[in-house]
C-alpha cells in the first residue's frame, strides 16, 4: 500500500493536543490528563446545529487517558459539562447537559492498515496527537437534535405567538371562511335595522 502522507504538525497551543513523547513507546505506559476546553473550538463557532446551541464563553470538561499500545497511542475521553440551547417549540433558553465518551486509536504509521482503514486513520504526528476531531463527533451525537424545555411543551401559538404554557386555555374564535367577506359590509344610508322600503309612506 502506497505511503500515506502524514498531516502537518499539530498546534502546540490547542487545547485538544497532547504531547505524547513521555510514553515512550513503550506498551503499558499511560497519562491521566483533566483540562477545560472552549466549547466554540470543540463545535466550531458561536452556534451549532442550526442556532439551537451557543456555545461562546463556554468551557467543557475534558478528561483524557492516553495509553500506550503497540499500533499507537490509545485515548480514552469523556467530555462534561453544559451548553445553553432553545427549545424549539416555545424557543426558551434551556441548560442541556453533555457527558459524551469517545475513544480512538493514533497509529505510528499505517503500514499494516488496508487502505480503507488508513484513510479514516489518525496519527501521532512528531509525538503529538490531536483529540479535536473524536471529541467533537462524540458531543454532536450526543446533542438531541430536538432540544426541549420538556417533553410536554405545548409551544407557541400558531396565530399570535403567545406562549402556551402560560396559558393553556388560550384560543381564537375562526370565523367560517364563507361569511369572512362579509364581516366588513355596512348598511348604506342607515342602520341595517332600517326598514329597507322605508317608513315615509303617509296615510
Amino acid at each position: 500500500m502506497p505511503a500515506a502522507s502524514k498531516p502537518r504538525r499539530y498546534d502546540a497551543r490547542s487545547p485538544f493536543v497532547f504531547d505524547v513523547r513521555d510514553l515512550g513507546r513503550r506498551a503499558g505506559a499511560m497519562r491521566q490528563y483533566d483540562r477545560d476546553v472552549p466549547g466554540d473550538a470543540l463545535l466550531g463557532g458561536k452556534a451549532t446545529l442550526d442556532g439551537l446551541y451557543r456555545t461562546q464563553d463556554v468551557d467543557l470538561l475534558l478528561d483524557l487517558r492516553l495509553e500506550s499500545v503497540v499500533e499507537g497511542v490509545l485515548a480514552t475521553g469523556r467530555v462534561s459539562g453544559s451548553i445553553e440551547g432553545e427549545c424549539v417549540r416555545c424557543l426558551d433558553p434551556i441548560e442541556v447537559e453533555v457527558d459524551a465518551d469517545f475513544q480512538e486509536l493514533f497509529y505510528y504509521d499505517l503500514e499494516d492498515l488496508t487502505a480503507e482503514e488508513a484513510e479514516e486513520a489518525l496519527l501521532v504526528v512528531e509525538e503529538q496527537i490531536s483529540v479535536a476531531s473524536p471529541a467533537h463527533d462524540a458531543v454532536m451525537l450526543e446533542l438531541p437534535l430536538q432540544p426541549l424545555c420538556r417533553d410536554d411543551c405545548p409551544g407557541l401559538c400558531a396565530e399570535c405567538g403567545a406562549r402556551l404554557a402560560d396559558d393553556p386555555d388560550h384560543r381564537h374564535d375562526a370565523m367560517d371562511p364563507r361569511w369572512a367577506a362579509l364581516s366588513g359590509l355596512t348598511v348604506a344610508g342607515g342602520d341595517a335595522d332600517e326598514d329597507p322600503a322605508g317608513s315615509s309612506s303617509g296615510a
